[in-house]
């Protein structure tokens, strides 16, 4: 019996394989996938939005334009057909009006990491329009990002020993990155920033604020589906311009602060139909 239900099996099995491969033979070549390079960025700026903040030096100084200068060089390396910026847009094609507008005062005037970089690029890539892909909460939309309560839970938990050591080690790092500034150029700190065994390569934080949490309040894990929505959220929106198979294969550059690279490269390499293409390679030219 047990012999003919294998048989059976068997069987099945070949003629599923037979059916797939004939399906495949009439599909023809996979679509050419898109090409997403995502660059993690500090905040040049520094707006003192995150958890743990660090002091940017400026980079408006002659010395740091010109390192920018080496940066946007070797991007553009990568032949981006599209570049996209940690930005809202309400315009259908997600672009941001802003950047019609660049020019060289804009560059002399405004520190943003969107502006000295994504635009910087663009321009050098000959790119019409630069894509805000950027998602926030709406008005009665849930925080992506729910530390008050992670920190309520873990003080009712006798847990925020925990979550000061997490800070603790995040602000240890941040406070070497902020002293590297004094001897390193932009590329160089940009390197740091997406070197894939450093800070922001993994997910040490987030996965073990996981233990930050009972039995009816898991706020660690509220934290943690938060974030990859919202990660999640900006990806689809990449995937709404940037489309596998298409006349001209689209090569994406995606410029965002550093907190978003695991995500956003996991999704990268995971989605069907896109590939991730590593930025460390392009940044050791501009060192």
């Amino acid at each position: 019996m047990r012999q003919a239900i294998t048989a059976v099996a068997l069987m099945i099995g070949l003629f599923a394989g037979s059916a797939m491969a004939q399906t495949g033979a009439k599909r023809g070549p996979a679509p050419e996938p898109v090409q997403v390079m995502v660059l993690g960025t500090y905040h040049f700026g520094n707006p003192g939005l995150d958890i743990n903040n660090m002091k940017a030096d400026s980079v408006l100084t002659p010395q740091r334009q010109r390192e920018l200068e080496r940066v946007a060089d070797a991007l553009a390396k990568f032949r981006p057909t599209h570049v996209m910026v940690e930005m809202q847009s309400r315009e259908p094609d997600l672009a941001i009006g802003e950047y019609r507008r660049f020019d060289a005062k804009m560059l002399a005037s405004d520190a943003n990491e969107i502006v000295q970089i994504g635009y910087r690029t663009a321009q050098r890539a000959g790119l019409a329009a630069v894509q805000g892909i950027d998602e926030q909460p709406g008005d009665g939309e849930p925080d992506y990002f729910p530390y008050d309560k992670l920190e309520a839970t873990a003080g009712r938990l006798g847990k925020t020993p925990l979550l000061q050591a997490l800070n603790a080690d995040t602000a240890a790092w941040l406070k070497d990155f902020e002293a590297a500034q004094k001897t390193s150029s932009v590329g160089q700190l940009l390197l740091r920033m997406n070197d894939p065994g450093g800070l922001q390569g993994g997910m040490d934080y987030y996965y073990s604020a996981l233990a930050i949490g009972d039995r009816d309040d898991q706020a660690g894990a509220d934290l943690n589906a938060m974030w990859y929505l919202r990660n999640a959220k900006i990806f689809s929106k990449l995937m709404l311009i940037a489309k596998p198979g298409a006349k001209q294969p689209a090569r994406v550059l995606v410029v965002y602060g550093g907190g978003h690279l695991f995500w956003l490269k996991h999704f990268a390499r995971h989605t069907p139909g896109y590939v991730d293409v590593d930025v460390m390679p392009y940044l050791k030219r501009a060192r």
